[in-house]
């Protein structure tokens, strides 16, 4: 029997928020954030194409036609439920339920910023030569330390449901890139093929 894609989204769903729980309590700690930000970049994207996948083989495995719009709705509606449901949980749990942690992962986001400016103007200093150049970059990292200090990132929140919002913008061009994908490879079967048969 062919899933429905609004149960396989659930499911999605519900598989995404098993990796954040795991991420939360079995690695979170110093390294929370970055930890969180690899889950994201390369666990769910695969969890994602995976359903997405499965959604629309299932469905050309028991159709002897598939249209592009077919296939595109079966990859996409999954991937829908289950990230804008993911969103808003998260969002929710992060806000509500456990301010500490989001207090967490902004804290460690602003180090991870810090660590990587010290890092680049370390690497460009040592490759200038000339003091007017060194002087310059050493002006330019020092107004750039001013966004860091303690009057500057209090407050900071990078969790807010206007930062939810402008990820899940972006996570739903994944979503349409991936299932425009899916949409023409399965299209194979195409609505011309009973036609193509009878001239046979």
């Amino acid at each position: 029997m062919t899933k429905s894609p609004s149960t396989l989204g659930i499911i999605l769903f519900i598989a995404t928020m098993i990796v954040f729980f795991v991420v939360y309590f079995f690695l979170s700690g110093i390294n929370y954030f970055d930890i969180s930000l690899k889950a994201n970049a390369f666990v769910l994207p695969i969890l994602y194409a995976g359903a997405a996948f499965w959604s629309v083989k299932l469905y050309w495995n028991s159709h002897k036609v598939v249209s592009f719009k077919e296939a595109f709705k079966r990859a996409f509606v999954p991937m829908f439920i289950g990230g804008i449901l993911s969103i808003f949980s998260m969002y929710t749990f992060l806000n509500f339920v456990d301010p500490d942690a989001k207090k967490l992962l902004n804290y460690q986001y602003v180090q991870r910023q810090k660590s990587e400016l010290d890092t680049e103007y370390t690497s460009a200093r040592k490759i200038l030569k000339h003091q007017k150049d060194i002087d310059e970059l050493d002006q330019k990292y020092n107004e750039r330390l001013q966004s860091f200090t303690p009057e500057a990132v209090k407050g900071k929140d990078m969790l807010t449901a206007s930062h939810f919002s402008g990820y899940f913008a972006a996570i739903l061009i994944f979503y349409v890139v991936l299932s425009v994908f899916f949409g023409a490879f399965f299209r194979t079967r195409s609505i011309y093929q009973p036609e193509e048969e009878i001239k046979e």
